[in-house]
């Protein structure tokens, strides 16, 4: 019995020393893996010097200038595409880049034809009809006049007549000479009128050629042509897409596809006019303005790059935690080997501050209203509040700090060495 009493104390003994010796080794080794933890934080130093302010930016090159090519108005509400250039296909002036189904408008002009030659034989029949009807005029004056005069030599022999006989001859010689009257206003009034009804039927011709080549402008407009040399660019085509979201792609124009009169249908850029547009983060806004000179760098082009200058400062868009507004950047000269749509890299001059001291972006960090940077110290990584007086996509300029102090790139995962009351094991036996 005593045996086993001395026995069961022993083992207490054993597995009380055993987890002693374990939780002081857990606990060295939490310590030693926080230390790793803080010793592979990147690190860097505040440094004094002179900071040129940039802001860096990614773009697209598009030409200035650009010429929209608009689908026609040709009375009808979709026109079918039946031929389109390509996205990035070299054309020169008057080439064709689009056509649309002009079946519709052929039978149109058939019908002003067929009313434009019906209008030409009412106009040619309308002059003969005036022609004869001035003949016949002309020929019941001639009657009329010669009824006259034998009316007249009627009555030289009215003294040998009776009185009832000499009345009649009077009266067929007034009648003779009120016909003549007549038919010479009647020839006057065909000569003044002659060309009224010849008139309403050339107004006619003229209207059903208006038609005519109303129809034909039509048809020859559903081909476009480039207004000048260039890179056809095809825009969107948003036919059928009743809600468009941000973020959303939308697919450019296609052979086969319907457009709408009044659409774009492409565009030429003018090629001595390049622009970048690109998207820049809010937080610059402030540092940019027109005319400031900026540097771009094609990655289609190594190692060239151009000068330009900020000509467009847009309005800011997006979503509130990524807020950019539209920069368009004007090249100072154009090159051969220039596309629309190469990817770009732009670089912002802005200013250059003497004499100051500076510190990588990513190290400064902003908690509840505050600045701070992590400042390497004995017992680790210590957060140190700093002035924040400029700041960059790459750079932040900051006061509160002094020159030559390391600072953690990252936030580290440990600010400082734990202590037994502080640290994860406080609650262990040494």
């Amino acid at each position: 019995m005593i045996r086993r009493v001395i026995g069961l104390v022993a083992l207490s003994a054993a597995i009380i020393a055993a987890g002693f010796g374990g939780g002081r080794g857990l606990r060295m080794a939490m310590n030693a893996l926080a230390t790793s933890r803080d010793s592979a934080v990147p690190t860097t130093t505040v440094r004094r010097a002179g900071v040129a302010i940039e802001v860096s930016a990614r773009g697209e090159l598009q030409g200035g200038g650009s010429r929209p090519m608009i689908v026609p108005r040709a009375g009808v509400s979709e026109l079918p595409i039946t031929f389109l250039r390509e996205t990035g296909a070299l054309v020169k002036s008057g080439d064709v880049v689009a056509t649309f189904d002009a079946s519709g408008q052929q039978f149109d002009l058939m019908e002003a034809e067929a009313d434009l030659e019906e209008a030409r034989q009412q106009q040619i029949k309308a002059e003969a009809d005036t022609l004869v009807a001035l003949e016949k005029a002309r020929l019941e004056v001639v009657t009329s006049e010669a009824d006259v005069k034998i009316a007249e030599l009627d009555q030289r022999g009215n003294d040998f007549l009776g009185s009832v006989q000499a009345r009649k001859k009077e009266i067929a010689l007034e009648q003779a000479r009120n016909h003549y009257d007549q038919a010479r206003v009647d020839l006057q009034h065909r000569e003044e009128s002659k060309q009224t009804g010849v008139d309403v039927q050339r107004a006619a011709v003229k209207e059903a050629q208006t038609k005519v080549n109303t129809s034909r402008q039509t048809i020859e407009g559903l081909t476009l042509r480039a207004p000048t040399s260039g890179y056809v660019q095809l825009a969107e085509n948003t036919n059928g897409m009743s809600v468009l979201f941000y973020g959303m792609q939308v697919p450019t124009f296609q052979l086969g596809d319907s457009a709408r009169p009044g659409q774009v249908v492409a565009q030429i850029p003018d090629m001595s006019i390049w622009e970048v547009s690109t998207q820049i983060l809010e937080t610059d806004r402030a540092f940019l303005k027109v005319g400031q000179r900026a540097i771009v760098r094609p990655k289609a082009m190594p190692g060239k790059e151009f000068e330009g200058h900020i000509s467009v400062l847009g309005g800011s868009a997006g979503s509130a935690w990524n807020r950019t507004f539209n920069c368009r950047i004007a090249l100072d000269r154009a090159d051969e080997a220039l596309r629309p749509g190469l990817s770009v890299d732009v670089v912002i001059r802005v200013e250059t501050l003497e004499n100051v001291l500076w510190v990588p972006s990513q190290a400064v960090f902003q908690r509840e209203g505050r600045w701070f940077v992590y400042r390497q110290a004995s017992e680790g990584y210590v957060t140190h509040p700093v002035t924040l007086i400029r700041r960059t996509e790459s750079q932040a300029i900051v006061n509160g700090i002094d020159e030559g102090v390391t600072i953690a790139l990252a936030e580290p995962g440990k600010r400082k060495q734990n202590t037994r009351s502080t640290g994860p094991l406080g609650a262990l036996a040494k």
